[in-house]
Formats: C-alpha cells, sequence, structure tokens
C-alpha cells in the first residue's frame, strides 16, 4: 500500500516537471491533476474519470499506471462505480442542507399562520370590538346620533338657477322678516343654494327661474313670494 498523490507528486518534482507541462502532455487539466496529487479524488466526476486520470498521468511520469489504478479501487472503489465522488463523500453535508431547508419551510410556515391570526385579531378588534361601557349621565353615542337625525331630516336644500333669464331675488330664513340670506338680481345661469329648515323667497320674475328642493324639481305655484320648508314650497302672496 502507498500513498497515490504524494507518489505522483515526488516523481514530477524528481523530474523536474510542473503541472502546465504534464497539462500539455497528457491533455488533462491542470487543476485535476493537482487534484491527484492532493488526493482529493471528490473534485473529479466519478471513479471512471479518476481511474482514467490516474494511470495517464502516472504513465506521463513513467510510472505503472495499473499500479495506481489498482491502489486506488482497493482503497476507494466499492458498488456502482459510475457514482460520482462528489455525491458520495458530501452525503452527510447534503444532509444537513436538507434538514436546514425543512426547518426553513417550517419557520416560514409559522410565520405565516402568525400573520394570519394577527389580521384577524385586528380585524375582530376594528369591526367586532366591546360595546362602549356606559358612563352614569351620559348618553350613548347612537342615541347621540339619532336626536340630531329629525333636525336633518326637516331641513330644506334649495337650489336656484336662472335658466331662462335674470330676475331679481329675495331670500330671508323662515320668514318675511327673517334675516336676510340673499338679496340681488340672479344673471341668467348664475345659480344659488340655500339650507335652512324653512325659507322666506321671493322673486322679481319667477318665470326665468328653476328651482330643485331636496334635490327634485319643484315647479313654483302662482305668486311671487313663497315659503319654503322640507315639506315643500307654498305660494305667500306678492313680494
Amino acid at each position: 500500500m502507498f500513498e497515490i498523490g504524494s507518489s505522483l507528486r515526488e516523481a514530477r518534482t524528481r523530474q523536474g516537471l510542473d503541472v502546465n507541462e504534464l497539462e500539455l502532455r497528457t491533455k488533462v487539466r491542470g487543476k485535476y491533476l493537482r487534484a491527484l496529487e492532493e488526493e482529493r479524488f471528490e473534485q473529479l466526476p466519478g471513479h471512471t474519470y479518476v481511474k482514467g486520470f490516474l494511470r495517464t498521468y502516472a504513465d506521463a511520469l513513467g510510472l505503472d499506471g495499473q499500479l495506481y489504478v489498482d491502489e486506488y479501487n482497493s482503497r476507494y472503489v466499492g458498488g456502482d462505480e459510475e457514482t460520482p465522488l462528489r455525491a458520495r463523500r458530501v452525503s452527510p453535508g447534503g444532509g444537513r442542507r436538507r434538514r436546514d431547508r425543512r426547518e426553513s419551510h417550517v419557520v416560514a410556515i409559522a410565520l405565516t399562520l402568525i400573520v394570519l391570526v394577527t389580521a384577524l385579531v385586528i380585524a375582530a378588534w376594528k369591526f367586532g370590538g366591546p360595546e362602549e361601557e356606559r358612563v352614569p349621565g351620559l348618553a350613548p353615542a347612537g342615541a347621540r346620533r339619532s336626536q340630531t337625525g329629525p333636525s336633518e331630516a326637516t331641513r330644506a336644500t334649495l337650489v336656484v338657477r336662472a335658466g331662462r333669464g335674470a330676475s331679481f331675488m329675495e331670500v330671508r330664513a323662515g320668514s318675511r322678516a327673517g334675516d336676510q340670506l340673499y338679496s340681488g338680481t340672479l344673471e341668467r345661469g348664475q345659480t344659488q343654494r340655500f339650507v335652512r329648515s324653512s325659507l322666506y323667497v321671493s322673486f322679481g320674475s319667477p318665470a326665468n327661474v328653476a328651482v330643485k328642493l331636496n334635490g327634485n324639481r319643484v315647479d313654483l305655484p302662482a305668486g311671487g313670494a313663497y315659503h319654503v320648508t322640507a315639506d315643500g314650497i307654498s305660494s305667500v302672496g306678492g313680494g
């Protein structure tokens, strides 16, 4: 039994040859020749390549190539000779990598579940949270909103547009004696909007204006002055 790599290296150095020269002589890449000398056989594709390169390298150095092949077979070859050495030598590391990948998958799944649970908790808190604690003497928020609801429903939203021509217009809050909200000539194409529980409106030329009450078109009754509420528009006589 002898050391394959060291005997090859000693034969080469004894003859004063370097790896580059032997690469040209054997047609085997220099990195493979160095691997043979250092017995790093796992860097070659498989047993067949190792034995072929060993025979070629040893013969180029004037050694018995078959002797090196036999020594390699006795020490490294067993079972399927075509099995790459790389796979056989690194199997423990490969197992660790597979375990690492499995652990990574488990961690990823766990993180995904945590994110989903967190999202569900946030959604439940936001949309289905506990009822507000009632404080004696303080009305619930829903009750406060219900109190303001009817007043919003009884407000009149009046929109006046001078569509056919200009018209003088006066608008007061509530009645003819109420606060003046508008007084002037509404030119053709102009629009004014008013929101009150009730309004007093008078027009110089009622035929020239179009009126909407709470979004609905309303025909003005005869006359020039009107009382406006959310329920409708009624004439109150001349302006």
